[in-house]
């Protein structure tokens, strides 16, 4: 129905690697110059790698018309195969017809008719084609073809066709010595929008399409170049269902409304099963929870008040305790040293005095007497006489009624006084003269001296 419609001898958009469709891109011409070429040249091998679908069969076919004339062409394809596999097709394809036996035989065998093929003066090219599902013990194999040969030329030549992953497998480490056999390296790129346009008009032709109005609208052609990424085999599964749909609606020009809907109709992701979605786990409700207040972290007023009274008592305290001690201080030292010297030294008077001395004495009244010692810091105090005046005992102590005290730091003569006999008197202090005549003076001792005084006080006087 679409021949008809269109009027057209044959399917343009066909599957089949049909070389008289052939379009030789820019990328495509260079890749098919450098096979003839190697192959002229005697190169042993050949890569043409390529993505699929970029038309590296049909470029093959294409090259092995233009060598059938002078070359044994041989077309392997069965790539999921053994070693041994792969020599028995090799045979098989070169005419022997007991192709069978062991590893070695086959190789045997091939070498008789490689031989052959070069008495005929042919070449023999072998096209190995999706080489890169050959394994690495047959690509080894592939290898072992470069050593039949003669010493002025190869007898087997052998073009390896595949997809970038046969690069990664030529370029191993593993068959670092088949990378360096290959003499040639060609490759095929994607056609641009204008080669896509080129491509499509060049088939149509060759399918006898004559009518002066082109079947793809230019906003068609841009539209299936584009999404096809320029690559053959995709734009003529566009092309065939264009025209498919557009013969159906009675379409003499195809436009981009066409291959939008034939584009959304090959959609394979709309085929695919979605996964069921997955239920979402019942969340339960949460409870509500009363927001429990945060006390503030402010200072209270009671806290700021006493963080401004506390150092303020502090100094009031402090200065309170100086004065205390600045007026409590010089007041003990002054009361202890009037202890000291409101006391007088008084000598014995004799038991019995000239009566011309109580005669003046009673006449002259009595001047106040000093004390006789000095107390460094302190004025001198003057006391009456006759209010501090105590009877002196005249009855003396008898031997070994005294004992020794030592003088520890701070102490008087008066102090040890007061401490040993509760109160010290004139008559006291003139015994402790009397048992320490070394003291010349009363009020001067020394630490650690040793003082006499009598073991208790004895009867007191008239001085």
């Amino acid at each position: 129905m679409v021949l008809d419609y269109y009027k057209l001898r044959e399917q343009p958009f066909g599957v089949t690697p049909d070389s008289r469709y052939l379009f030789l891109g820019p990328t495509h011409r260079e890749a098919l110059a450098s096979l003839l070429y190697g192959v002229d040249a005697g190169c042993g091998f050949l890569a043409l790698i390529a993505l699929p679908g970029l038309g590296k069969t049909t470029l093959l076919f294409h090259a092995m018309n233009q060598l059938r004339d002078k070359a044994k062409t041989v077309f392997l394809f069965e790539t999921g195969c053994t070693p041994s596999d792969l020599l028995r097709a090799l045979l098989t394809g070169l005419g022997v017809q007991e192709a069978e036996g062991t590893l070695i035989q086959m190789q045997l065998k091939l070498k008789e008719a490689l031989q052959e093929q070069f008495r005929l003066g042919k070449r023999v090219v072998v096209v190995i084609d999706e080489a890169q599902n050959l394994d690495d013990s047959v690509l080894e194999l592939v290898r072992m073809l470069s050593n039949f040969e003669t010493s002025r030329e190869k007898l087997v030549q052998v073009i390896l066709a595949g997809q970038p992953r046969l690069a990664e497998k030529i370029g191993s480490p593993g068959l670092e010595q088949l990378r360096q056999r290959v003499s040639i390296f060609a490759g095929l790129e994607p056609f641009s929008r204008e080669d896509t346009e080129f491509y499509v008009d060049h088939r149509l032709q060759v399918a006898g399409y004559t009518s002066a109005t082109p079947l793809f609208t230019r906003d068609a052609l841009t539209l299936i170049a584009r999404h096809s990424n320029g690559i053959p085999r995709n734009i003529n599964n566009l092309c065939f269902s264009s025209m498919s749909l557009g013969s159906a609606l009675k379409l003499k020009t195809i436009g981009s409304e066409t291959v939008q809907e034939v584009i959304a109709d090959l959609d394979v992701e709309r085929f695919r099963p979605k996964p069921p979605p997955v239920p979402r786990p019942e969340q339960k409700r949460p409870r509500e929870v009363r927001a429990i207040p945060v006390p503030s972290r402010a200072p209270s007023r009671l806290f700021m008040w006493m963080a401004r009274a506390v150092p303020g008592m502090l100094v009031v305290l402090l200065l309170a305790a100086v004065v205390f001690v600045a007026g409590w201080w010089p007041q003990r030292v002054a009361e202890h040293a009037q202890t000291e010297l409101s006391t007088p030294v008084v000598a014995a008077a004799p038991s019995a005095a000239p009566s011309s001395v109580k005669a003046e004495s009673a006449q002259k009244p009595l001047a106040p007497a000093r004390a006789t010692g000095p107390v460094a810091g302190h004025k001198w105090s003057v006391v009456p006489a006759l209010a501090v005046a105590r009877p002196v005992s005249s009855t003396p102590q008898p031997a070994g009624t005294e004992r020794v005290v030592s003088v520890t730091p701070g102490k008087t003569l008066v102090s040890i006084c007061m401490e040993s006999f509760g109160s010290c008197d004139p008559g006291v202090l003139q015994q402790i003269r009397d048992l320490n005549p070394e003291l010349s003076n009363l009020d001067h001792i020394e630490i650690g001296q040793k003082i006499r005084i009598p073991a208790s006080a004895g009867e007191s006087g008239t001085p």
